[in-house]
C-alpha cells in the first residue's frame, strides 16, 4: 500500500474574521458549563436564543458597527421550534459565508440520568413519561445537528477542569488560521469515545502491565514509553497513521471541518495507548498548519 504524504499541500483554512459559535447539545451534557468557559475567554454569549433570531444576531455581530469581537449563541431544545429551524439557520449561515462553528455537548444516557437525578430536575422533553424517554426524544431530535457539528465534546468522563481544557484547546485554534487535531488515549474496558473521528486499537502491542517493573508507570513515563515505542510493530503503525491523517486534512479543510479527534485505545488506557498518543501528538505537531493537543481519558482510572 502506498501512503501519500501531503504535508506540503496543506492550505490555511479560509475563515472570516468574525465567525460565530453555536453551542447546543444534550440537556445535562454541560452546555452551560461550555458557555461559562467561553465567557471567561472573552466571548459574548447569548443564552437560549430561538433559532429564528440567530441569523439576525449574527448579521448584527458581523456589521461594521458591532462592538462585539467574539460571539457565541446557546440554543437548546427549550428554544421555541428548535427542531428543524436550527438546521436551517446553520445551513443558511454557511451558504452565505458566515462560517459558524457548531459545538455539540454530548454525554451517555446513564450519565445524563444520574445528573438529572442528582439535581432532581425533569427533562425538558420528558412530559409525564420517564426521564429515559425524554432523553431518547432529545437524542433523536438532535441527531442531524450532532452529525453536522464541527466539535463534539463527550463530557461523560470529564471533570470540570478537563472540560475547560478541551474547550480552551479547541477555541484557541479559531484565533489562528489553522486546523486542530486532538489525540486522545482511552481504555476499551471503559468504552470507546463517542466523539472521535478515528478510533485505533493498539492492543496488538505487548502490554507493559505484564512486565512487573513497568506496571506502576504510565505511558507518559519514559520506561513505559521506551518499551512501547521500541516494539517492532509500533513504528510502521504510527508512521502509517500519521501519513493517513495528514493526507486527508486538506479534504477536511475544504469541507469546513476544522477539528479532528484521533482516539487511541488499549485495554485500560494506562500504558500502550498513552505512549502511542503522545508520540502521535509529537509528530502531528511537526506538521505545518496544525494545532495539536493530547488528552488521556483513563490514565488515572483503576
Amino acid at each position: 500500500m502506498v501512503m501519500m504524504n501531503t504535508m506540503t499541500e496543506t492550505q490555511p483554512i479560509e475563515r472570516i474574521e468574525k465567525a460565530p459559535v453555536l453551542i447546543t447539545g444534550m440537556s445535562g451534557a454541560g452546555i452551560n458549563s461550555a458557555a461559562r468557559v467561553l465567557e471567561d475567554l472573552g466571548w459574548y454569549v447569548s443564552h437560549n436564543l430561538p433559532p429564528e433570531l440567530i441569523f439576525a444576531l449574527v448579521e448584527l455581530y458581523q456589521s461594521d458597527e458591532s462592538p462585539v469581537d467574539k460571539l457565541a449563541v446557546v440554543t437548546d431544545v427549550r428554544a421555541r421550534e428548535f427542531r428543524g429551524n436550527l438546521y436551517e439557520v446553520v445551513d443558511k449561515l454557511r451558504s452565505e459565508g458566515k462560517n459558524p462553528t457548531v459545538l455539540f455537548m454530548e454525554a451517555r444516557d446513564e450519565v445524563l440520568i444520574k445528573r438529572f437525578d442528582s439535581v432532581r430536575r425533569t427533562h425538558p422533553l420528558q412530559g409525564r413519561e420517564t426521564l429515559k424517554m425524554g432523553i431518547e426524544r432529545e437524542r433523536k431530535a438532535l441527531a442531524r445537528i450532532k452529525e453536522e457539528a464541527d466539535i463534539v465534546i463527550d463530557t461523560s468522563d470529564l471533570s470540570v477542569h478537563d472540560l475547560r481544557h478541551a474547550i480552551e484547546n479547541s477555541f484557541a485554534t479559531l484565533a489562528h488560521n489553522r486546523q486542530h487535531i486532538t489525540v486522545q488515549s482511552f481504555g476499551f474496558k471503559h468504552g470507546a469515545p463517542a466523539d472521535a473521528d478515528y478510533v485505533v486499537d493498539v492492543r496488538f502491542l505487548p502490554n507493559p502491565y505484564w512486565v512487573p517493573e513497568l506496571r506502576a508507570y504510565r505511558g507518559v513515563d519514559a520506561p513505559v514509553s521506551d518499551y512501547v515505542l521500541s516494539q517492532e510493530d509500533a513504528e510502521p503503525f504510527i508512521s502509517n497513521l500519521v501519513n493517513l491523517i495528514t493526507s486527508v486534512t486538506p479534504a477536511y479543510r475544504r469541507e469546513g471541518k476544522n477539528f479532528i479527534t484521533v482516539a487511541v485505545g488499549c485495554t485500560g488506557g494506562h500504558h500502550r495507548s498513552v505512549a502511542v498518543a503522545e508520540e502521535l501528538a509529537r509528530r502531528f505537531d511537526e506538521v505545518d498548519g496544525l494545532d495539536v493537543s493530547v488528552t488521556h481519558r483513563d490514565i488515572n482510572r483503576s
